[in-house]
């Protein structure tokens, strides 16, 4: 990894900074492996995959691949249901499985806030409840695999970025016919989850492959014909309120942290592309995916825990350009806090007019 530049953040020390520093998911207190599971443990895990999967198939459940109503009503149900969030790891990994005999360890997967996979990325797949409980010994954690199938023809803005930049990562997602969820006998939560084509089952709907749509570019955001940004789902479309005062602040926000990153080349490391071929990605290139991650990524930059140079020792940023990440950072992550209470404030508000 290099050191930070005289200019700001080095490319290859950002990632450094944004994947030790911010908590990656290195190693976790999972069971042991070769210790059985008690029955406690068995029940736990299977009431768990109950629940998850009644809440998916009600919030969720089949529909045309293409049905953009469907795909609101998923996102909005798993968006005011905490049903699957509180079952997340406060940090969650999340990708495909290419190879079934690869361990978690050896797969390179992202790192998410439960908000993020939540909003953006378990809504782009449909349930019919059908599942199943397993225990993988050598992971020390069970297996919950969920039956599924994914919504391959939405608009190219519904999708967290397009996935279609990688032809191999595409084609996984439009033939996916199961969701893994890892769970953790240890500490009652969900690690990681993947999506999969290698389940027993064909998809729950069928699935028509569609060529990757036309227009990237090597650009993870973009505008539209209209002008306005996308992918729209990265910010925070269709689940905050139209009403939300803080909507068009956030993303202003964002754009101002944005600049800053970029400026230190950070756009160069912590995008989909994962050109550093991270273990742990962290991304930053959308509003949502930054909001998932902002808290840590301040936390790591005032401790002074990073950048670290070509030895690993810590190289902190000098004052100017450390002063500017912060406040910028902190801008960002407080009208994204504003916002999330204001939701909070609104639903409670509509419970009691019910009522």
């Amino acid at each position: 990894m290099s050191a930070f530049s005289k200019r700001g953040l080095g490319a290859h020390a950002v990632t450094s900074l944004l994947c030790s520093l911010l908590s990656c998911v290195a190693a976790s207190a999972v069971q042991a492996a070769g210790v059985a599971p008690s029955a406690e443990q068995w029940r736990e895990a299977r009431n768990a995959a109950a629940d998850i999967a009644r809440n998916l198939a009600e919030h969720c459940p089949v529909a045309a691949t293409g049905d953009q109503a469907a795909f609101d009503t998923c996102r909005k149900g798993m968006f005011h249901d905490a049903s699957l969030r509180e079952k997340l790891n406060a940090i969650v990994l999340w990708g495909r499985q290419r190879d079934p005999k690869l361990s978690l360890q050896a797969t390179s997967l992202t790192q998410f806030a439960p908000d993020v996979l939540t909003g953006m990325y378990m809504p782009l797949f449909m349930f019919n409840g059908r599942h199943t409980v397993e225990y993988v010994e050598s992971e020390g954690m069970f297996q919950i695999r969920l039956a599924t199938a994914f919504r391959n023809r939405l608009t190219p803005g519904q999708f967290p970025y397009p996935f279609w930049h990688d032809a191999e990562k595409w084609t996984m997602y439009q033939g996916a016919n199961e969701i893994i969820l890892w769970w953790e006998p240890m500490r009652g939560r969900v690690k990681a989850a993947q999506f999969t084509v290698h389940g027993a089952n064909p998809p729950i709907t069928q699935v028509q492959p569609v060529p990757a749509p036309a227009g990237f570019e090597g650009k993870w955001m973009w505008s539209d014909a209209q002008g306005r940004s996308q992918p729209k789902v990265t910010l925070f479309d269709g689940l905050y309120s139209a009403e939300n005062p803080y909507l068009v602040q956030m993303e202003s926000s964002y754009k101002a942290l944005a600049l800053r990153l970029r400026q230190g080349q950070c756009d160069n490391c912590h995008v989909p592309n994962n050109p550093d071929k991270s273990k742990r990605l962290v991304l930053l290139q959308t509003p949502a995916h930054a909001a998932g991650e902002i808290q840590r990524l301040l936390k790591a930059v005032r401790d002074d825990r990073m950048p670290r140079d070509e030895t690993g020792i810590e190289n902190p940023l000098d004052a100017k350009t450390k002063q500017a990440l912060l406040e910028d950072g902190e801008a960002f992550a407080k009208v994204v806090d504003a916002a999330k209470r204001w939701e909070a404030q609104a639903a409670t508000s509509r419970v009691a007019t019910t009522h």
